[in-house]
Parts: structure tokens; C-alpha cells; sequence
């Protein structure tokens, strides 16, 4: 009897971010260490079914940097990157798109199915959704760094992604886009993609997936979990060196986001056992919740 009141506990609790949240888009960026690990893919994407199912509209935008890599391994190319970003040519490319917008598009669109969801896998062979244009990097001397064929997103097709949530459809949206003046595919760095469609969205939350649970006081120390912050505190935490390393551009994404309108942007532990749920339903939640200043 006292564990079956402590579930019905949990569920009072949840339902009032249950009702809070009806209607409202949520933007998902899957990729990194959880797409690496098989169980801890089921239960992101059986988090991301309940989410849809209890009237939430999960919108899941993904990488897929790992598997890419192994695919070019094995044709021989030998991956290169420009200032942390993987440069393009035509034959990677081909194996960007195989590998990302069809083959791992298609598949995580097909196992939200059989864990009881419906889900569009939206890519240049069903519906593409992202257009943008080619990019270049600045140099330490100025000049243009060319990557290939990478590009940015400039324009989200909001109608469609819409449609497919008011159908009770979880979208699922490879980091790719179309250069719409010439029809060159794109490489996308998919944290830019995710905020893109936020933005494009007007979503309350963007999600970002890592392999840390947050931002930490110190980082060697997981419960010095920081759970919720504002712009300004943020901002305050890099400069006086709290947030360092590795952890400042994911921040810095985070703020760009916010600065984009969508009201709230979380990091958490994908490798954690439901810790979508974890963090979106219940008051602590069990990652880093940065919110726009007042």
C-alpha cells in the first residue's frame, strides 16, 4: 500500500506541470553519447511517447556525428575537421546524408513507433523541413576558412512540423538543410538546428542532450548541481570562471537561444534513466534549467 501511494504521490506531482505544459512545443536536440547507448535511447524515446501522449508537442531535432564517423571509416575517408567543425566535401556528403538524414532519420522515427507513438521522419526523401544557406569561418587572420557543403538553417517550414504535432506526430528532424537559391544539401551543426526550430517555433522549452547533468558549482562534483539559473546569473558564472571548459559554449548556445525568445532552455543527462521526464515533471527537476532574466 505505501509504495502504491508514493506512485500516486509522483503523479499528483506531474500533473500539475501535466496541465502547465498541454499544447506547448519542446524541442529535443538527440545526439552524442545517447544515441551511442542503446538503453538509454529506449528511454529517451519512451519519455519523448509519453510526452506526446499527456498532450506535450516533443519536437526532436538529432545528430549523429559518431555513426558518420564510423561510416567514413569504413569507406576510407579520412575525417577533417576546421576549428572543431567537419569539413564537407562531396564524398562526405554522401555519407552525411546516408548515414544521418535516411538511415538513423528513419530508424529513430521507427522506434518511437514501436514503443507505442507516432512519429514523421522528416528528410529530403519525405518532407524536407530545414533551408538554409552555405557558411564560412573566420581565420585568425581574417580570412575565409571554407568547410564544404556546411551551412546554417535561415528558414523552418513551422507549417508543417505543426500540422504533424496537432496530429499527435512526434517530428523527427535530421541536422541537414537545402540551400534553397541552388539545392545544395547542407551539413548543419545540429545544436544550431535545434535552435533554430525553437526559435521558429516559439517553443517554451529547447532540450540540449549531454553526457554531464548540468552546471555544477564545481565540476567534479555532481551535486553541486546548479538547477535553476537566469541569463545574468550565467553570464556571471563564466566570467568569474565557474563555467569553463567545455561547459561555456554549451551555456553560451543556451543563451543565444533564449536571447532568440524561447522562454526556457535545459541541459541535462541523457544517459540518465527517464531524465526527461525527471526533468520536466517534477519541481527539482535533474539537470540545469536556464530561464530568461525577469
Amino acid at each position: 500500500m505505501e509504495e502504491a501511494i508514493r506512485k500516486a504521490d509522483v503523479l499528483i506531482e506531474a500533473l500539475g506541470w501535466i496541465r502547465r505544459f498541454r499544447d506547448k512545443v519542446t524541442v529535443i536536440k538527440l545526439g552524442g553519447s545517447v544515441l551511442e547507448d542503446e538503453n538509454a535511447l529506449r528511454h529517451m524515446l519512451l519519455d519523448i511517447v509519453f510526452m506526446e501522449t499527456v498532450g506535450m508537442r516533443p519536437v526532436v531535432v538529432h545528430g549523429g556525428g559518431a555513426a558518420i564517423s564510423r561510416q567514413m571509416s569504413e569507406a576510407g575517408i579520412q575525417p577533417r575537421f576546421i576549428h572543431g567543425r567537419r569539413y564537407t566535401d562531396d564524398a562526405t556528403l554522401a555519407i552525411v546524408e546516408k548515414t544521418l538524414a535516411t538511415e538513423l532519420n528513419e530508424w529513430l522515427a521507427q522506434r518511437v513507433e514501436e514503443l507505442g507513438g507516432r512519429a514523421m521522419n522528416l528528410n529530403f526523401r519525405t518532407t524536407n523541413v530545414l533551408f538554409g544557406e552555405r557558411i564560412m569561418l573566420e581565420g585568425e587572420g581574417g580570412e575565409a576558412l571554407d568547410l564544404g557543403h556546411v551551412g546554417r538553417v535561415t528558414r523552418v517550414d513551422r507549417g508543417t512540423i505543426e500540422n504533424l504535432c496537432y496530429a499527435g506526430q512526434v517530428p523527427i528532424i535530421p541536422s541537414m538543410c537545402l540551400d534553397e537559391k541552388t539545392g545544395q544539401k547542407l551539413n548543419v551543426n545540429a545544436d544550431t538546428a535545434a535552435t533554430a526550430v525553437a526559435q521558429a517555433l516559439g517553443a517554451e522549452k529547447l532540450v540540449y542532450l549531454s553526457d554531464v547533468n548540468g552546471v555544477r558549482r564545481d565540476k567534479r562534483d555532481e551535486s553541486s548541481l546548479i538547477h535553476s539559473l537566469t541569463a545574468s546569473e550565467a553570464r556571471q558564472l563564466i566570467r568569474d570562471g565557474v563555467i569553463d571548459a567545455g561547459m561555456i559554449p554549451k551555456v553560451e548556445a543556451c543563451l543565444e537561444t533564449l536571447d532568440k525568445g524561447v522562454r526556457k532552455v535545459h541541459i541535462i543527462d541523457g544517459r540518465l534513466r527517464h531524465s526527461l521526464l525527471l526533468e520536466i515533471y517534477t519541481n527539482t527537476g535533474v539537470g540545469t534549467e536556464i530561464i530568461r532574466d525577469p
